[in-house]
């Protein structure tokens, strides 16, 4: 059978998502789990793989098996096995034609921006902190030329291996609440960093040292060497993916979840 698993993360230690030689990774804490779940060698396929220090409260992973297991299994049974920074919110069993990379039609993701004159201790990574004033309203108005499909070339990472430069953003919010500033964006996918590089831009307008406009000259330009320099992953979070209705896949609640009730 093919399940689908729910995945939340706290991956300050971890060297990303993906699977890699002599280092730790998410996929290989839950393959571990997963494998000794169903005693035989397990690979999991992701929506969305993150990176190093990057997090996740709406990952989405399918997975093959021959066990037969309760869904508990990968649940309760799972959770007894994994990190205390890693869990699984949900475990469903799916139709064998779904896939958790390419049936999604978009991905969401949360930047969480502490913005205060001193550092947090507490939640030191799982939030960047910017000690500048940030102006969110200079923000607000430098997204709206952000959305719909465009060429992002100067949002992307040097060494992105996308075919394309293009992606299709659905939204770009920026609120603030309290100390705390959270960029909210919604594309069908994203190129390497970009999330992160275009959280770089918006702090640089907040802080006064570009004007909003600037996005839209980014844009036009196609030059990955005269935007911001990419913000720190700590305060990223894979919050959410779509999929069509036919496959039936549980919406997680949006975090992460120390965030005001209003914004979630």
């Amino acid at each position: 059978m093919r399940v689908a698993l729910g995945i939340e993360y706290n991956g300050a230690n971890y060297s990303g998502w993906q699977r890699q030689n002599h280092v730790s990774s998410v996929q290989e804490e839950i393959e571990k789990a997963l494998s000794n779940i169903c005693n035989h060698p397990v690979e999991i396929t992701c929506a969305g793989r993150t990176d190093a220090g990057v997090h996740a409260t709406g990952q989405l992973v399918h997975f093959d098996t021959d066990s037969a297991r309760d869904m508990s299994a990968f649940t309760l049974g799972m959770n007894s096995q994994l990190p205390d920074d890693i869990a699984v919110r949900f475990a469903k069993e799916v139709d064998p034609e779904f896939h958790a990379r390419f049936s999604a039609t978009a991905r969401r993701y949360r930047y969480v921006i502490y913005n205060h004159t001193y550092r947090p201790g507490i939640l030191r990574s799982g939030v960047t902190h910017f000690h500048h004033e940030l102006d969110v309203e200079r923000m607000k108005a430098a997204c709206p030329v952000m959305i719909g499909e465009q060429d992002f070339t100067s949002f992307r990472a040097v060494h992105c291996q996308s075919n394309t430069p293009f992606r299709n953003i659905h939204h770009l919010e920026v609120k603030r609440i309290g100390k705390y500033i959270v960029i909210d964006i919604k594309a069908n996918a994203f190129l390497h960093h970009m999330v992160r590089n275009i959280t770089g831009c918006l702090l640089d307008i907040g802080v006064g040292k570009q004007e909003p406009e600037w996005m839209a000259e980014l844009l036009v330009a196609k030059d990955r060497t005269l935007a911001s320099a990419t913000a720190k992953p700590n305060g990223l979070y894979l919050v959410d993916v779509d999929y069509p209705e036919q496959w039936q896949i549980e919406k997680m609640p949006l975090g992460p979840l120390f965030l005001p009730e209003e914004l979630v």
